[in-house]
This record gives structure tokens, C-alpha cells and sequence, in this order.
């Protein structure tokens, strides 16, 4: 019997979708099929490289967006939150003046997956810049900062729920 997929990471998807995946799951070849389409980790291992990777994405589609303050690997947030990835404006008084920061945080879990899995997540949070709510503008900044937005959001639900059931990782943890 194939396994159960917790549904809070495939709610929302055809039934026959989620029947495949609990499928390969329990015929233990979803981690062949992950490691086929994504064969490696991406090299962003430090906060500062991270900064600076979202850096080059929010300059390239979101130029008057406002600067970007910090930007950190978080290992409390998938925990505390029960979120991959977040963005927050700080406003804060400075003498006269209002001073507004904007942070994004990714969940730890990223430093150690495919690169369109970290560019997927840092598009949505660099969307969220310019469009606060989940709605179709949103989701159509998203397409348009990466074109296969959907796809590789479907994925890393697909190997979320692969983690969840197995426990096994797939990409090996590089040095920092």
C-alpha cells in the first residue's frame, strides 16, 4: 500500500497527482526521479552570498523596489512559522525620521537543495516586494521572474512530502 502524503504539502492537487507520488513513494523510485531532474545542490552556503544572490535577483525584475537591509539562512522558521521563506518591512523611528527595512529569511532546508528549489523560494519572497498577497498579480510576477515557477514549486512539495514519509534528505550536505 503506498504511503499516505501529509496533505499540507499536496492539498489542493488532483487526486490522480497525488495517487502517482504516493506511488513512486512507496515503490521507492521518487528519489531517483528527483535526482534525475535536479542533480545537485546550488553553491549558496553563507547569509552573505544568499544577500547577495537575492540581491541580483530583485536589481534584475524589481529595480525600484527598494533596497533589500538583510537577508539570512533561518533554521527556527519552518518550525516557529511553519513557512520555507518570509518577507518583512520593519519600520522603526529615527529621530524625525521613519526608517523602513526590509528582511527576507529562507529556511535553512534550502542550503542544502537544488538551485531552482532556492531560486524558486527567493522569487516568491522578492515578489511579495511589490505584490503583499497571494493573488493573481502576484503569481504572474512569480511566472514572470522564473518562467517554470509552478513546475518547480510542484516539485519541492513532491520531495517536502518524499522528506516527511522517508526521512532521507537527497542532496548531501556540502562544507560551509
Amino acid at each position: 500500500m503506498p504511503p499516505k502524503i501529509p496533505p499540507k504539502y499536496l492539498a489542493g492537487y488532483p487526486p490522480a497527482l497525488v495517487e502517482q507520488v504516493c506511488q513512486l513513494i512507496g515503490q521507492d523510485r521518487l528519489e531517483t526521479v528527483l535526482l534525475q531532474k535536479y542533480p545537485a545542490a546550488h553553491g549558496v552556503r553563507t547569509d552573505r552570498a544568499l544577500y547577495d544572490y537575492v540581491s541580483e535577483i530583485k536589481n534584475t525584475y524589481l529595480r525600484n523596489a527598494g533596497q533589500v537591509s538583510k537577508v539570512m539562512f533561518d533554521s527556527r522558521l519552518q518550525v516557529i512559522q511553519h513557512a520555507l521563506g518570509t518577507h518583512t518591512s520593519i519600520s522603526r523611528i529615527q529621530g524625525a525620521k521613519l526608517q523602513a527595512k526590509r528582511e527576507i529569511r529562507i529556511a535553512s532546508i534550502f542550503r542544502d537543495m537544488p538551485p531552482e528549489f532556492l531560486r524558486m523560494i527567493v522569487v516568491h519572497e522578492v515578489a511579495h516586494m511589490k505584490e503583499r498577497s497571494h493573488d493573481k498579480a502576484f503569481y504572474q510576477l512569480c511566472r514572470h521572474m522564473e518562467p517554470n515557477y509552478h513546475q518547480v514549486e510542484l516539485d519541492l512539495r513532491i520531495y517536502l512530502s518524499h522528506v516527511e514519509i522517508t526521512g532521507r534528505p537527497l542532496w548531501a550536505t556540502a562544507p560551509a
